[in-house]
């Protein structure tokens, strides 16, 4: 049953109204609603009126840091600089980017912006937009894989909201959280408790009996009709699925969670101990149930997968986006390209920045995945493949700092505005495909009138090099998020 409304107010003065109804709490209109409440903290920020808001919080280290709130009823103005659309492979140089209301409203010639504005001289710099990471597991990045499997599910959440935080300051505006139990962070960034990327999350990660997804130890087997879920299905990690029938429940268990699409696990995977590389998972009728269930709710599924048959499968079943998929042969990628489909592609090259694994089984899998890897990027856009950018840091303390690095790898495999577009325009293109349960109104990965205000200014030229990405904390210079400016360092 829903709270009712009993026209209070909170202690921060918002509305008990705009927290009513938490299962609505993803939705766009929702979401709006949200975006006004946050207007209202940026104004009591300017009034003094923050610690009220949020001091509880700042004992965490998650209270955000708004280095300028977008002034009410007055635009803001990107000026002195050129900037990548995320789409053409050229950068752009004589405009300024217009900003109101939390989108770009307009991109105009230089000088001739509005006057009546906060201008942000970008001082020649190169502004892109917002990066996007379309294979994150936001509340399992930062956590060893004995933690996440192990430790009080309150501290895993404290870990990944201190990451959060730590994702936006690399750049990474947006992320496609493709398993794990981000709902609760999700709504805090949102909500403007703590500072973080725009989660776009898949809820649990659906795997069978023996799947990737399945991280019982064997002594946990037999499983008995009557015996209770494992710590990881009851914590929102994994939701272990048999037959039609459970795979619809779950499905939809993530669906009224709030999931802006569903993820399964079609194949065998690097992490997983118990699961060969060249298992083919779920049957296509499986499958199909997920896609099925996810397509009355106007979104798509994803699929974790390596391997030929697994992804023709996932394929023949109405899969959207095949996860890794690095070890394709040719008639595969052909498929994926026929379908339409997307692939979410990671850098795994088995070096410094790869995954930690000390078990012999995990790194075999892991260097038969890093040979494959450069096939799949030639092979995938030779066949013109719709590729977008992914990390799957997953498990790894200390890790996720790699996040920009990994896609300056890209370049390796193309030229850098190439590279780019993949983690902005085509990212953003690929999240559309959640549709009504996209969680939030307006484009991202682009610099257009209407598109979502993310945007990042940057020492360094993308159309050169971008290895400049990888050192954020030296090049970015200011992040926006939202017509919020988060980090500012210009001067």
């Amino acid at each position: 049953m829903g709270l009712e409304c009993c026209g209070h107010e909170h202690a921060d003065g918002t509305p008990e109204a705009a927290w009513i109804n938490p299962c609505l709490c993803d939705a766009p209109k929702t979401q709006a609603a949200f975006d006004r409440i946050e207007a209202d903290i940026s104004r009591r920020q300017a009034l003094g009126g923050t610690a009220a808001v949020l001091g509880m919080f700042a004992g965490f280290g998650l209270a955000p840091s708004f280095a300028r709130a977008q002034t009410p009823g007055r635009p803001t103005v990107l000026t002195n600089c050129s900037y990548f659309d995320g789409n053409t492979l050229r950068m752009q140089q004589g405009r300024e980017i217009v900003v109101e209301g939390g989108k770009i409203s307009a991109i105009v010639n230089a000088g001739t912006g509005p006057q009546d504005a906060d201008r942000i001289d970008c001082g020649g710099r190169s502004v892109t937009p917002g990066l996007i990471d379309s294979h994150w597991h936001a509340t399992l990045v930062s956590v060893s894989q004995l933690a996440a499997l192990t430790q009080d599910i309150a501290f895993i959440h404290l870990i990944a909201g201190q990451e959060a935080g730590a994702t936006l300051m690399r750049g990474f505006t947006t992320v496609r959280d493709t398993g794990g139990p981000a709902f609760g962070l999700k709504q805090a960034v949102d909500r403007g408790v703590l500072a973080g990327p725009r989660i776009f999350p898949s809820g649990a990660m659906i795997s069978q009996t023996s799947g990737h997804g399945d991280f019982r130890l064997l002594n946990a087997l037999p499983r008995m009709d009557g015996d209770p879920a494992d710590y990881t299905e009851r914590t929102g990690v994994a939701a272990i699925a048999d037959g039609e029938t459970e795979v619809l429940r779950r499905t939809r268990e993530q669906l009224m969670k709030g999931a802006s699409q569903i993820k399964i696990m079609a194949g065998g995977g690097v992490t997983s101990l118990y699961d060969p590389l060249d298992t083919a998972q779920f049957l296509e009728e499986e499958m199909r149930a997920a896609v099925r269930a996810a397509a009355d709710w106007g979104t798509y599924v994803c699929s974790h997968v390596y391997t030929p048959e697994g992804i023709q499968r996932a394929l023949r079943a109405g899969v959207k986006s095949i996860e890794h998929g690095q070890l394709a042969d040719i008639a595969t990628i052909r498929m994926m390209k026929a379908e339409g489909a997307w692939w979410s592609i990671q850098p795994f090259l088995s070096d410094e920045d790869s995954n930690p694994r000390s078990d012999p089984v995990q790194q075999a899998k892991g260097e038969q995945v890093a040979r494959g890897t450069v096939q799949a990027f030639e092979q995938g856009r030779a066949e013109g493949v719709k590729m977008a950018f992914g990390t799957d840091i997953l498990m790894n303390p200390g890790g996720s700092a790699s996040q920009g690095r990994q896609l300056a790898k890209l370049t390796r495999f193309m030229a850098p505005l190439e590279a780019l577009r993949m983690a902005t325009g085509a990212a953003g293109e690929l999240l559309a495909m959640s549709g009504e349960r996209a969680p939030y109104l307006g484009k991202l990965g682009v610099i257009e009138p209407g598109a979502l205000a993310d945007l990042l200014v940057w020492d360094g030229d993308p159309a050169a090099s971008l290895d400049f990405i990888g050192d954020p904390s030296s090049n970015l210079k200011l992040v926006m998020k939202g017509g919020r400016v988060f980090k500012e360092s210009l001067a």
